[in-house]
């Protein structure tokens, strides 16, 4: 048998690697961080222990990748449903839903996200961060922004102060609240987007995301 090629070992360790995010994000969102072990998340990837520590330093920065992935996905897939626009504030629209969807839709997870931002070792920089970035930073431009790399982190800071604010414990502000509270200060009428009451399309690339907003509380 021939050795396989570079390219073929390099979808191998793609792929490898992404079923460790996967496994992550489900463990975490299931049982929460401090329950979840670095031989769970192998386990669930049906990958082998060691190949762990091969790709990730430790399990803070495996499950902020793994998150920065459920971002960038359920981002994507936000900004290309169908109907496809390029319409700069539509898009802008979808990209708010879409994140304050995943404070709704995944609290655990999120809320271990933000607690894991304010650790020592804070952001982490790996591919699925560069590709949220990506993402977002085009969207600020097909916005109108003349100044992106200004604006960007302008957006990203709001997103992430919109996310913590609807997952503190005791005292959770309402998403439609806080997305009332960004679309102005983006000037987006109410109707673009998903809007309460409304249902993103079939085949999201996390099918149990059922609903960004349950009912329509739009506040009056």
């Amino acid at each position: 048998m021939s050795p396989r090629s570079a390219s073929v070992n390099e979808e191998l360790r793609r792929r490898s690697r992404e079923r460790l995010l996967q496994a992550a994000v489900e463990l975490v969102g299931e049982h929460g961080f401090e329950a979840t072990t670095l031989g769970n998340i192998a386990d669930r990837a049906g990958s082998a222990r060691g190949l762990v520590s091969y790709y990730f330093p430790g399990k803070r920065q495996l499950v902020q990748s793994a998150v920065h992935r459920l971002m960038h996905r359920t981002l994507e897939e936000a900004l290309e449903r169908e109907p496809r626009t390029e319409d700069g504030r539509e898009r802008l629209a979808r990209a708010i839903d879409a994140i304050l969807g995943l404070a709704r839709d995944r609290p655990v997870l999120m809320r271990q996200h933000m607690a894991g931002l304010l650790q020592a070792e804070g952001f982490v920089q790996c591919p699925e961060q560069r590709r949220l970035s990506e993402l977002l930073s085009d969207t600020v431009g097909r916005c109108g922004s003349r100044d992106v790399a200004a604006d960007y982190p302008m957006l990203r800071a709001l997103l992430m102060g919109a996310v913590f604010a609807a997952l503190v414990p005791g005292v959770p502000m309402p998403v439609p609240v806080l997305r009332a509270e960004l679309f102005k200060r983006y000037g987006l009428d109410w109707e673009l987007g998903m809007p309460p009451g409304t249902e993103p399309s079939a085949g999201t690339c996390e099918k149990d995301l059922s609903r960004f907003f349950a009912t329509d509380d739009r506040p009056k």
